[in-house]
């Protein structure tokens, strides 16, 4: 099997943006997931909104979209993505003491939204953790990864495996 190349450096190893001009504008979807642990107490303050700083889960919501939303301003070689849509979910995990984020980007492009919907959970996770430090500064993130990515030529990919 021929050894993948890395797509963002030249053939004298530069670091430059990947031409899309060429690419087909299609329909582009994926999620990624991510995880915050922290301590009991936390989880259920968060859960009751009784936290000093209000609906934490909601605030962290709002920064996860605007996170997507200035992906290309964070990571220097991304392209700039008209989002069509992009949904920030929460799940709160009691058996495991950690509240789970999954967000969903969507755009009609020439390039995939992987970068905006990892950008969007690393956003919101930091946000829990910005808005719950005051009271468990043991916070972990931990699993943030891409679930499934749709559109483009490499088709559709889904956690570790691609289907035509």
């Amino acid at each position: 099997m021929a050894r993948r190349r890395l797509t963002h450096f030249d053939s004298r190893g530069q670091a430059r943006m990947v031409d899309v001009g060429g690419k087909a504008e299609t329909r582009r979807v994926a999620r990624a997931g991510g995880r915050i642990a922290m301590s009991s107490d936390t989880l259920e303050q968060i859960a009751a909104g009784t936290g000093s700083k209000g609906d934490v889960l909601g605030v962290a919501r709002i920064a996860g979209i605007q996170a997507a939303k200035r992906t290309s301003e964070l990571i220097p070689l991304c392209h700039p993505l008209a989002l069509t849509r992009i949904d920030i979910d929460f799940v709160l995990d009691r058996p495991h003491t950690a509240v789970e984020c999954i967000a969903t980007a969507e755009t009609t492009d020439r390039t995939g939204v992987e970068m905006e919907a990892l950008t969007a959970v690393a956003a919101a996770l930091l946000t829990v953790y910005d808005m719950c430090k005051a009271v468990d500064r043991g916070m972990r993130l931990e699993r943030m990864q891409l679930l499934e990515k749709k559109g483009g030529k490499s088709g559709h990919w889904v956690a570790g495996k691609l289907r035509r």
